[in-house]
């Protein structure tokens, strides 16, 4: 298979399972990786796919010296919201939200996504991770920001210490729009200098290219995040969708891919 090795991260095959880790949190000790294409690995939280998931996650736990018992996962609903955990937990019994945040060492936090951006966050001083899912509904609503006030506020995390790492997700090359959603970016984001940057016309009418991850880092930067320590992996789903799962390409069967990170 084809490599997605760059400057910001490093693709791996082991156990059974492919993925790749971010130089950066590799340097510092943290555990943690994002899950590429590999048959019979899904994700997946349904009531079909509940054994394949279990399996999936033994995997790549094991791969890189984690205990898949102690994943805590969200259910994901497109929200803002933000959970402090400090055990394992189901998607059921943590509910409706789309980003966790723990300082304890024996817990796995997990996200899905299939175009969607997923966050790894990591606080150098107090020994915090967050690992948040932020889709267009998400990035909207600001839910990476949500993340970084709630460790601010719990752990007092200063914004100049965190490590943010940016999972493969839809890029504005392939991220097309319709008029609404560009409205919408448009008017909550107009004050930022580069919108006209991150919202670009389309090649058919009424139709618009959207750079979620430009906002967001536009943003980070704005919460106090230093540009040098945000690392994208640069990795559009899309157009690497021999590699990634994409909902744009794989249409209603698609599967899901992980973000996994530990203390």
């Amino acid at each position: 298979m084809r490599d997605l090795t760059n400057d910001n991260i490093v693709q791996f095959s082991k156990n059974g399972i492919n993925y790749i880790q971010f130089r950066i949190l590799n340097d510092l000790g943290i555990k943690h990786a994002y899950s590429l294409k590999t048959d019979g690995i899904n994700f997946m939280h349904t009531g079909g796919e509940l054994a394949t998931e279990k399996k999936s996650y033994k995997k790549l736990c094991d791969a890189i010296g984690l205990d898949f018992t102690r994943i805590a996962k969200p259910k994901q609903e497109h929200t803002n919201k933000i959970k402090m955990v400090d055990k394992p937990y189901s998607p059921e019994e943590i509910g409706s939200y789309d980003g966790l945040i723990t300082d304890k060492a024996n817990v796995v936090l997990a996200t899905v996504n299939a175009d969607c951006i997923l966050y790894l966050l990591y606080d150098r001083k107090n020994k915090v991770i967050a690992n948040v899912h932020s889709g267009w509904r998400g990035s909207y609503q600001r839910i990476v920001e949500n993340a970084i006030d709630k460790m601010i506020e719990e752990y007092g995390t200063n914004s100049k210490d965190l490590i943010v790492c940016i999972c493969p997700s839809i890029r504005k090359c392939c991220f097309e729009v319709d008029r609404d959603v560009r409205d919408m970016f448009y008017d909550r984001f107009s004050f930022l200098d580069e919108i006209n940057k991150f919202i670009l016309n389309g090649f058919a009418e009424n139709k618009f290219y959207l750079d979620t991850v430009g906002i967001n880092n536009c943003l980070l930067i704005q919460k106090g995040v230093k540009r040098e320590n945000i690392y994208d992996s640069g990795i559009c789903s899309v157009c690497n969708d021999d590699l990634i799962h994409s909902y744009r390409t794989e249409g209603k069967s698609y599967n899901r891919a992980t973000a996994i990170i530990s203390l």
